[in-house]
Order: structure tokens, then sequence, then C-alpha cells
């Protein structure tokens, strides 16, 4: 069994066992093999413009806001903007900053025809530890995977 269908087993394991709707739960590190593994992966970042700018990209991401900036509403277009920045076959990565919202827009993806569609467990900073900071529990900076300031 090669390392790119060991991962998704692995996902697809996790996936079931949170019963969730699309096909699994990446780790940051799994996420970022599978853009090597796996050509046409793609990475959908769903936080907010803000959070792109101020916080950190993963470059090369497709950037497609799950709620706008400023004031927190749902994008009415992010089935809209996946289905013309991303391939319905495409496997597809969603992120945010902690894994919560990502699970909602790999839901709705999943809903929207992908079928191939997971989840990036621990997002971009991760949760925020005793001290009320991220990036010190977990996540895809914390995992020392690559990314750019805004």
């Amino acid at each position: 069994m090669g390392k790119l269908t060991e991962i998704l087993k692995l996902a697809q394991t996790r996936g079931k066992a949170l019963e969730r709707p699309y096909l699994g739960e990446l780790t940051p590190q799994e996420a970022s093999d599978i853009l090597h593994l796996a050509p046409g992966a793609r990475i959908v970042d769903v936080r907010t413009r803000a959070e792109w700018d101020w916080v950190g990209r993963v470059a090369g991401a497709v950037e497609i806001e799950w709620n706008q900036y400023p004031g927190g509403v749902r994008n009415p277009n992010f089935v809209a903007e996946l289905k013309r920045q991303i391939d319905p076959e495409a496997l597809v990565m969603f992120l945010c900053r902690s894994g919560v919202r990502s699970v909602g827009a790999a839901t709705a993806a999943t809903e929207a025809g992908y079928n191939s569609c997971y989840n990036i467990l621990e997002g971009f900073e991760g949760d925020k530890d005793a001290n009320g900071h991220r990036n010190t529990i977990g996540g895809w900076r914390k995992a020392g995977l690559p990314w750019i300031q805004g």
C-alpha cells in the first residue's frame, strides 16, 4: 500500500469515528504530504481575508471565505466560488484557523457534489493554550509546515 493510500485510509477512519459526512480528517502534516503525493490535490483555506493578511497564508492554497469579514456573516457565494475555482473531481482539503469552520465547508462541498473532501484537523493556528495563545498546541504553523506572512 502506497503512502497516499495509507494516509487517506487513516483519515477516512478518523472521519467515520467522528461521523463526518465528508471523506475524512487529516492532520496538517498529512495534508502537506498529500500535496506532494497527489497531483491536483488542493487546499481551500476558508479563513477570512483579515486572517490571510494578518496571520499568514499557505502558499498555493485557494482562498474562499466561509464567513465574511467584517461581521462574520456566512459567505452566501461559498459554493459558487468553490465551483468556479476547484474541479469537483479533485481531492480537496479544507483549512481554517482551528478546524471548525472547515468542517462546515467540507460538509457544504460534499453536499454540492464534491466527492473527495477532507478537513484539516487543528487548522492553521490550532486551539488556544492555557494562556489564550494559539500556535502552541497544534495547527499548520506549529507543525513547521510552509507558510508565508500575509
